[in-house]
């Protein structure tokens, strides 16, 4: 499906280079000439929003290192010096930390939208997989940068979440030393999640590139879920995506800058404005936002390992979505039953975030047990059920018939 380059350089230097290493026709295949289905909605706009995330966060996290200081008595303080004394130190402070809210926002609509349409399914599950390895990754970066910070539930946080690792057995002892570089979280591990949030990012940027490579084999899924069926269904990436792309990012930009001018904490914790303290507890220990659904489940387990236990399941969950779902029709537009199942889904991960971010007690507790079975229920039985009893409606011919149908019938006889 990788677009066939007829890139010519006219420039001497162009020249040269394209005869030494091909990579501006290479960009030009990838970027310019790549066949995309016609029919992309602007839930597909999302990956190119993602990519700008990454490189905000890239960019302002290289500046705020410059400033920063990974050590326990000068951590908090360096990063009030940077609010304060650094040229648009708050600037680019608050577009990092709300960067990051706005790179898991943009994630989160974009896997959903992936689940919706089924672009896990043959023969992007390699796709699929690249993309929750990614996930991850960007959950522990987000971890590492939250603990940095080191406010009051920067520590405890980084306390209780490292604390899980010694629940494993045989391993989790030796975990918990590698993690902590000593006996309790002190300046040993400050340095280590230092380190590791400067250079997780690069590693996302590496799994980007092979994530956009094994897109570019099979090609984009679109939202009838069917093939390709020849060059009418496609156009080129440029510069009809490519206008879309910028759109959408542009707009997701004015989205950003909401946050980042008028409410700049509103997505980050008040305790976290206090240094951090081991004599003072904080009442009510939370992570970020974007983590809260895998918190909730952690805790709805009254047992340390078993709960350790059901949040890596619930993450691991995710890599084997491909082969749960048995439906052999992607799209849920198909899918009258599915797209009602995705939709109770796409509630309980929300009744989990928000369960999260409440003490495990009362009702609290009950409503979150119940919205971790579901979480489990959907995937392990409802997905495979679904796929041998469900009648899907009739897909299209193809996608181009599809859009000339819709245009036709928009039109008076």
């Amino acid at each position: 499906m990788s677009g066939h380059s007829e890139f010519q350089p006219t420039s001497a230097p162009a020249k040269w280079l394209e005869r030494r290493l091909p990579i501006l026709s290479l960009l030009h295949g990838a970027a310019v000439a790549f066949p995309t289905p016609k029919n992309l909605n602007y839930w597909w706009t999302f990956g190119g929003i993602l990519m700008f995330c990454l490189g905000v966060q890239i960019l302002t996290g290289i500046i705020l290192a410059m400033h920063f200081t990974p050590h326990v008595d000068m951590a908090f303080s360096s990063v009030e010096h940077i609010m304060r004394d650094v040229n648009y130190g708050w600037l680019i402070r608050y577009i990092h930390s709300n960067g990051a809210s706005m790179f898991f926002i943009a994630v989160y609509i974009h896997m959903f939208r992936g689940l919706y349409y089924g672009s896990y399914k043959e023969p992007r599950e390699l796709i699929w997989i690249l993309g929750v390895v990614i996930y991850l990754l960007m959950m522990a970066a987000a971890f590492f940068g939250y603990v940095i910070v080191w406010g009051q539930m920067s520590f405890w946080g980084a306390t209780v979440i490292t604390n899980l690792f010694g629940a494993i057995p045989v391993v989790g002892d030796g975990l918990l030393s590698l993690l902590w570089g000593g006996f309790s979280v002190d300046n040993p591990t400050l340095n280590r999640f230092f380190s590791l949030h400067y250079l997780v990012p690069f590693l996302i940027a590496g799994l980007v590139i092979l994530h956009i490579w094994a897109l570019h084999v099979p090609g984009n899924n679109n939202p009838l879920g069917i093939d390709v069926k020849g060059p009418q269904d496609t156009v080129t990436f440029h510069p009809y995506y490519t206008v879309k792309d910028t759109f959408a990012v542009v707009m997701f930009m004015l989205f950003f800058a909401f946050f980042v001018f008028y409410m700049p904490n509103a997505l980050g914790d008040p305790d976290n404005y206090i240094e951090a303290n081991r004599l003072s507890t904080p009442a009510h220990i939370v992570p970020e936002w974007y983590l809260l659904p895998y918190y909730a489940i952690l805790r709805s387990i009254p047992d340390k390992l078993f709960g350790v236990g059901a949040m890596g399941l619930a993450i691991v969950t995710l890599f084997l979505i491909p082969w749960l779902d048995t439906s052999r029709v992607r799209s849920a537009r198909f899918r009258p039953l599915y797209k009602q199942f995705f939709w109770l889904f796409v509630i309980d991960a929300v009744v989990l975030g928000y369960i999260g971010a409440k003490p495990p007690e009362g009702m609290y507790l009950i409503i979150g047990r119940l919205a971790t079975a579901y979480y489990f229920f959907h995937f392990y039985i409802i997905l495979p059920v679904l796929g041998l009893v469900e009648t899907p409606k009739p897909l299209p011919e193809s996608i181009s018939k599809s859009v000339l149908d819709k245009s036709a019938a928009g039109k008076p006889a």
